[in-house]
């Protein structure tokens, strides 16, 4: 029986190697559920980049439907996100709001300067508290938000023309035309 302990552990060991192999290939590992889809995105106000005097609250943007991408100059699938919210961000059919997760302000301006800005406005959250109130697990993130205020999608991972085709545009499409 002693003699076939380490074949009986090879054999688990390899099951449960098959296993997550299947589970990886059957599941989309940028598919973390999130518990605020559906429900009132967080009550914020932030600081524009630009003019940290002016704000932009999530009461300003009740009746609009809009997109929040975080984003950071420090964050490297940031920049290979970058290129397609500078081809498709006018194209998007709903405003693209830059949110600065954990950055030095000039390092974000310096970085929009370097690569372009998609965004229609941009707004900062330097110590990442109101990013733990909308469940940002890192960035690039992506939020739809409808006219109410309710997070309708969340992507998490950098936006490639698939998904903006296939997952975002339909979604924004659906709330225009008064669909949840």
């Amino acid at each position: 029986m002693s003699r076939l302990l380490p074949f009986f552990a090879f054999v688990l060991l390899a099951a449960l190697l098959g296993f997550g192999i299947w589970w990886n290939s059957a599941h989309d590992p940028t598919a973390v559920p999130s518990p605020l889809i559906n429900k009132p995105a967080p009550a914020y106000a932030l600081p524009k980049l630009d003019e940290p005097a002016q704000t932009v609250s999530k009461a300003s943007m009740l009746g609009k439907i809009y997109l929040v991408n975080v984003f950071a100059s420090w964050c490297i699938a940031c920049g290979e996100e970058h290129p397609v919210l500078m081809l498709e961000s006018k194209n998007l059919g709903a405003p693209l709001i830059g949110y600065n997760y954990k950055d030095d302000p000039n390092d974000a301006k310096a970085w929009l300067a370097q690569h372009g800005n998609p965004y229609d406005t941009v707004i900062a959250d330097t110590n990442g508290h109101t990013a733990i109130d909308f469940g940002v697990y890192g960035a690039p993130e992506t939020f739809l938000i409808d006219a109410q205020g309710v997070i309708r999608y969340k992507h998490i991972g950098p936006l490639t023309p698939g998904v903006i085709a296939q997952q975002v545009k339909p979604a924004i499409e659906a709330l225009q035309k008064g669909a949840p």
